[in-house]
């Protein structure tokens, strides 16, 4: 587990842990790695890793972990699952954007780099429904560039090589137009 606050070491991922155990998924073993675990020893961690999973927090913070610790061309290069929720989901994208628009507390507009597991960029937590002309001006420019998954909460996105299941209420925004998609996953 990659921390969502890799500057506090007390995160345990134990939300997230129960989101997927609520769905039958547990581990016999896990790790968590954030600034307290050395550069070397983190990437040995995902090299042997079966899952690996960005979990939520600061955004920007976990970003810039990922950069320092240079994790993100050894997840690129994992056969493992990788798995994201909230600040995770949106630093597996190939590109967000870091806005105070969305919800971001910075001065200036930034599009950031992410892992790029895929050409998509996310958007969590944010109340798309009732903010649908903010978020397709604030997002023209890079779903111009790739298709950019929203959403509020509760939701899931899967992306497998040829399909992608969603699961609850997921909106694509792409080429300044947003468009609400059909559920393809239940959950039990």
């Amino acid at each position: 587990m990659i921390s969502g606050n890799p500057l506090v070491d007390k995160e345990d991922g134990v939300a997230e842990l129960s989101w997927l155990a609520h769905e039958g998924i547990e581990f016999e073993e896990y790790h968590r790695i954030n600034s307290q675990v050395q550069m070397e020893e983190a990437n040995a961690m995902l090299q042997n890793a079966s899952v690996i999973f960005l979990l939520g927090g600061n955004t920007l913070e976990q970003n810039r972990f990922l950069v320092d610790y240079e994790l993100a061309d050894a997840i690129r290069k994992s056969e493992a699952v990788v798995l994201g929720a909230s600040a995770g989901a949106i630093n597996m994208s190939a590109k967000w954007l870091c806005s105070r628009n969305l919800g971001s507390e910075v001065e200036e507009s930034s599009v950031y780099e992410g892992v790029g597991l895929g050409d998509f960029s996310v958007l969590s937590h944010f109340d798309l429904e009732n903010n649908m002309k903010m978020v397709r001006n604030e997002l023209s420019l890079l779903s111009e560039e790739m298709k950019i998954y929203a959403s509020n909460k509760d939701c899931g996105i899967r992306v497998a090589v040829d399909r992608i299941d969603i699961f609850g209420d997921v909106y694509k925004v792409f080429q300044s137009k947003i468009q609400k998609l059909d559920e393809t996953f239940r959950s039990k």
